[in-house]
């Protein structure tokens, strides 16, 4: 399903690229090797700059034809996130998910990727530099974690518990300040409330069905087409919060997903009310 992409392949430049230009810069950066972008907390540094260069010109050289959609690429030239909804053909890269994580030392950082085959994400590749493996997975083919050393395990979300017994991730930060407090509020209603500020972490999570629901507000591709295509291929129901599909092009509408549509259904109408 992944067009002419080798998902195998693709994997494997993920990981070459964390080994040349990421691992070697935990807890090595320098001051020059940080700056805030939008914000204080939304940091790049060389590890994410260097590394998404790498896959680039990599991914340029083995498949000239896809559009590369990268979160620094687009940093330095926002009109190129246009070119995603109509290509063909693309490659969506996160060089360094949790890049504040990455900065501050903390070992809870990702590498994502994913496969858009005319206007449908087909693949997705979620690798972990620290644990030195990949979640990953075609339309179709199921979520499964992979190591080097070709052992693989097929992944399934967890069964569907109470909602007073749910277990999960949100992402709150992004609502608007007054939603935010009825959330927040509302979220007392489940059993316990996490944000690892690592969307690729908390996918693994929850694709490896540790827990019950994730939420997010503002949606980037790179940060959850990879994600959103393994939770589903995984057995979960993950659509916006009208309901509709989550696609490619989509940058708000929210995001929720959960093991079955009846958890979903629960979630909506008594925790993420927005």
């Amino acid at each position: 399903m992944s067009s002419t992409i080798d998902v195998a392949t693709l994997a494997d430049l993920l990981r070459r690229a964390a080994k040349a230009e990421i691992l070697p810069r935990f807890r090595r950066l320098g001051s020059d090797d940080v700056r805030a972008k939008s914000e204080a907390t939304d940091l790049v540094t060389e590890a994410d700059l260097q590394a998404e260069r790498m896959i680039k010109a990599e991914a340029a050289a083995l498949w000239p034809d896809a559009v590369f959609i990268g979160e620094e690429s687009v940093a330095a030239d926002p009109d190129l996130l246009g070119k995603l909804e109509g290509a063909d053909l693309a490659i969506v890269v996160d060089p360094v998910d949790g890049t504040f994580n990455f900065a501050s030392g903390i070992p809870a950082f990702g590498v994502m990727a994913s496969v858009i085959s005319k206007g449908e994400t087909v693949a997705g590749i979620i690798y972990d530099p620290m644990g030195d493996d990949w979640v990953m997975g075609e339309k179709g083919g199921g979520a499964w974690l992979r190591r080097p050393d070709g052992d693989a395990e097929r992944l399934s979300v967890a069964a569907p518990v109470a909602l007073e017994d749910m277990v999960g991730m949100a992402s709150t930060g992004f609502l608007p300040k007054p939603k935010r407090s009825e959330i927040l509020s509302n979220l007392a209603k489940v059993r316990f409330l996490a944000n690892y500020r690592c969307a690729a972490h908390e996918y693994r999570a929850f694709v490896g069905g540790h827990v019950h629901y994730l939420m997010y507000n503002k949606l980037m591709p790179w940060d959850h087409l990879a994600g959103t295509l393994l939770s589903i291929e995984a057995g979960a129901h993950a659509t916006r919060f009208d309901g509709s599909p989550y696609l490619p092009h989509h940058t708000n509408g929210g995001l929720l997903i959960a093991p079955d549509k009846e958890s979903w259904d629960i979630l909506r109408r008594e925790v993420f009310t927005i």
